[in-house]
């Protein structure tokens, strides 16, 4: 992008939330079943039918805007947005406009330096159902499952300036709504998605360019191809004297480029008026409150306090704070190692895998905190390499877990540093390699490792190395 130019982006990002029914009915909110399965009369558009607020919306709308430092409305209403598709069947969606149940707010991003992303606020509303065009059929096929799924959509400022932010913030923010478990957060599946829109500038103006929205991106990769060819389309525009117009496009993946779908709407192209069958949602100081202490840690307090308590490299700190369950029960088993960044390594490099392989969460670890301790002093006093533990002893721990020291004992695996064992091991290495020896000796200092692997071999994986190669240089000259 010509350095002459700014790049600004505004992010609307939709969630579907994990409640048990839908958002204004008693139908199921399921993902991947057959179409058509979970509607009734209400989801349905029915005349004479009427919505009944989900409580569970409002309490996970609460708490991801205590999360993020929202101002709680503590008196939001709904409203009717007007528009018509084949997968709207009211003919207009539950949403609200004059008075969201969240203002305000930021979300930090995970990137180098301090960085947050200011909020303009949080609205609860309903989704769509599902339109399904099939290749080579002369029609459309509509699914109405998701019609009347709760959702929140988060809206920012017009405060992201790079495609790199974008993906920074859309990752922050599926990580959180996991760790408060109002989301399951799969893009792929839809619980996560947002509209994009960008605009350029000449670098120093203060007023904004024409905006262009980018419909339902369901993908960071995808995101952030759309911004980047966005952004050269935009400035291709202005560079030739052409105007942007403002429209909504949609990202084709296959091409890596936006089209327009239609010239973008304005607000009062929605015809917004209150809802009439829903009053005023009022929330007491208590019922906030009472949401506020479902809260604990926040994923990037958690993050700051690895790096901050346990010296952990900021890639080891990300990784353990992705998910909340991992970073508890990783605290528990901190508590009582003899080395927390090397326990990180083992829970990242071997524990995390094997959960995942086996469909287990960190909570249900065979070995408890004391025996992955015992485990780590092994290493640390020099009973078991680190590459046998790892490789040997943790996995058999793994399927039955036990004592790691009598574990280690009956396979075989302890180290042995006595210096009569170690010394008949090594003076019959150098007696059977003379050749070996005397190239040592000329200088070839690196066939120590040759040295090191034929004892290794006759002691079973058992020689002490420490011990051994100082025997071996001594007795090697």
């Amino acid at each position: 992008m010509p350095t002459d130019y700014e790049t600004v982006i505004g992010l609307e990002t939709h969630v579907q939330l994990a409640t048990e029914s839908k958002a204004f009915c008693a139908d199921r909110n399921r993902f991947g079943q057959d179409p058509n399965q979970h509607i009734s009369v209400i989801s349905l558009g029915y005349p004479g039918t009427l919505p009944m607020l989900n409580e569970q919306q409002v309490r996970f709308a609460v708490k991801l805007g205590l999360a993020l430092g929202c101002e709680i409305n503590e008196r939001s209403t709904f409203d009717r947005k007007n528009y018509f598709y084949a997968d709207l069947p009211k003919g207009y969606q539950i949403t609200q406009d004059e008075n969201p149940i969240c203002l305000g707010g930021t979300l930090p991003l995970r990137m180098e330096g301090q960085r947050s992303v200011a909020l303009h606020h949080i609205h609860m509303e309903e989704d769509a159902g599902k339109s399904i065009h099939t290749e080579g059929e002369p029609y459309t096929k509509v699914d109405l499952n998701r019609a009347g799924t709760p959702l929140l959509e988060i809206v920012t400022e017009p405060d992201l300036r790079s495609a790199e932010e974008v993906d920074a913030f859309m990752s922050g923010m599926r990580r959180l709504v996991r760790w408060l478990e109002v989301s399951d957060g799969n893009m792929q599946e839809g619980s996560l998605r947002c509209d994009v829109n960008v605009s350029v500038r000449p670098r120093g103006q203060a007023e904004y360019g024409t905006r262009c929205e980018i419909k339902n991106m369901n993908s960071m990769k995808f995101a952030r191809q759309a911004v980047a060819y966005e952004v050269d389309r935009q400035i291709g525009l202005l560079e030739k004297g052409e105007a942007v117009r403002q429209q909504t496009r949609q990202f084709d993946p296959a091409t890596g480029t936006t089209s327009a779908l239609r010239d973008k709407e304005d607000a009062h192209d929605y015809r917004y008026f209150p809802d009439p069958d829903l009053p005023p949602i009022v929330l007491t100081d208590a019922f906030i409150n009472e949401v506020r202490e479902e809260i604990d840690v926040l994923p990037w307090e958690a993050y700051t306090q690895l790096q901050r308590d346990f010296r952990l490299p900021a890639e080891d700190a990300h990784l353990l704070t992705e998910d909340h369950d991992t970073y508890l029960t990783f605290l528990q088993y901190a508590e009582v190692s003899p080395d927390v960044p090397a326990l990180a390594k083992i829970w990242l490099n071997r524990l995390l895998p094997w959960l995942t392989d086996e469909r287990l969460s960190p909570t249900e670890l065979p070995l408890d905190p004391e025996q992955l301790a015992a485990f780590q002093e092994l290493i640390l006093a020099g009973d078991v390499a680190a590459a046998t533990a790892s490789a040997k002893l943790l996995p058999d721990l793994l399927l039955s877990p036990g004592e790691p020291f009598a574990r280690a004992e009956e396979l075989g695996l302890l180290q042995n540093s006595d210096a009569d064992f170690l010394t008949e091991i090594v003076d019959t290495v150098i007696a059977e390699f003379p050749d070996k020896v005397a190239i040592y000796q000329k200088g070839k200092k690196g066939l120590i490792g040759f040295f090191m692997g034929e004892v290794m071999k006759r002691s079973k994986g058992s020689a002490e190395p420490k011990e051994t190669q100082r025997l071996l240089r001594e007795r090697l000259g």
